[in-house]
């Protein structure tokens, strides 16, 4: 048990993170939750970046970081400050890839005037090329208590199913090192749209004319739909299997709709302060959960957001 503690440890302390910074209500979220998390030892570095047009503001900000850095060393974090000037979303990426970051955490939106350093579409540049797992924070904080992770059977999925509950050793798993003590953990599986049961009768206007399908035999929606379900049952057990091995127990649920619409639904009726999904999922033409989505739930959903690379 003693040497388990180490290894988790040390997971702890080499654990890097990248906390973007510049001003706005959704950056000071950032830093309300990560004071809030259990990030002592971690290796954490306090980025802004000033677009070339906004360098005055070099002096004010650079004012603002070292009392954030002060801030969240008296949380037992080892924080380095960095004040760049460039492309936010470029820059953060270049940075992080540089250091091998494991996590970014940056604002939903940022300053739209003055020092304008985070504006909106840098956050969803940054998730989109980044090579390590982003944290798109909404104001207010409100807590991490209740965690959503979206799950379709992909490998996408399943790194962010490992994400939160990664090895610890061969046979062993762990919760995330950063996760709160207390969380409720909700794990949801979106079945594909109902199958409209006049879909082969459907015609199709090409151009002037209009061309009617061929005769077909009635679709089985029925045992479809029940295979469907079935294939989903087995997807949310693994994930639960999964989680348990790491401690944490989850509640599961399973609608039938459009993937980002239902997520963002149970979400929302849930108070649910954090969605965790892939940053895609499996091809088109097998299920739903594709970079799309991500998408989605980084611009409409009204809390936190993680995606795993």
């Amino acid at each position: 048990m003693e040497e388990l503690r180490e290894s988790e440890s040390a997971v702890v302390h080499e654990m890097k993170l990248v906390l973007a910074y510049d001003g706005s209500e959704h950056a000071q979220a950032v830093i309300d939750l990560a004071c809030d998390l259990p990030l002592k030892g971690s290796s954490t570095t306090l980025m802004a970046v000033l677009r070339t047009q906004h360098i005055q503001g070099h002096e004010r900000m650079q004012a603002e970081l070292d009392r954030i850095q002060t801030r969240l060393e008296e949380k037992g974090m080892l924080v380095t400050s960095a004040l760049k000037v460039g492309n936010p979303a470029a820059t953060l990426n270049a940075y992080s890839e540089e250091i091998q970051a494991d996590l970014i955490l940056m604002g939903a939106k940022g300053l739209r005037a003055t020092l304008g350093i985070l504006l909106g579409g840098v956050a969803q540049q940054v998730v989109e090329y980044s090579r390590c797992p982003v944290m798109v924070v909404r104001a207010p904080y409100r807590g991490l208590k209740d965690i959503l992770v979206a799950i379709d059977g992909s490998i996408y999925s399943q790194k962010a199913m490992e994400y939160i509950a990664p090895l610890c050793t061969s046979e062993t798993r762990r919760r995330c090192s950063w996760l709160p003590e207390a969380i409720d953990l909700h794990l949801i599986h979106v079945l594909p749209p109902p199958i409209p049961p006049d879909l082969p009768a459907r015609a199709w206007a090409v151009g002037p004319e209009v061309i009617y399908p061929a005769p077909t035999p009635p679709i089985d929606t029925d045992r479809i739909e029940k295979e469907e379900e079935n294939q989903g049952k087995n997807i949310l057990e693994l994930a639960t299997s999964l989680f348990h091995e790491a401690g944490l127990s989850s509640k599961r649920v399973m609608p039938r709709g459009d993937a980002a619409t239902e997520i963002l639904a149970y979400a929302k009726e849930n108070q649910v302060d954090l969605i965790v999904c892939g940053s895609r999922g499996l091809s088109e033409v097998v299920s739903w959960l594709l970079g799309s989505v991500s998408r989605k739930l980084v611009h409409y959903s009204g809390c936190s957001v993680l995606i795993v690379k």
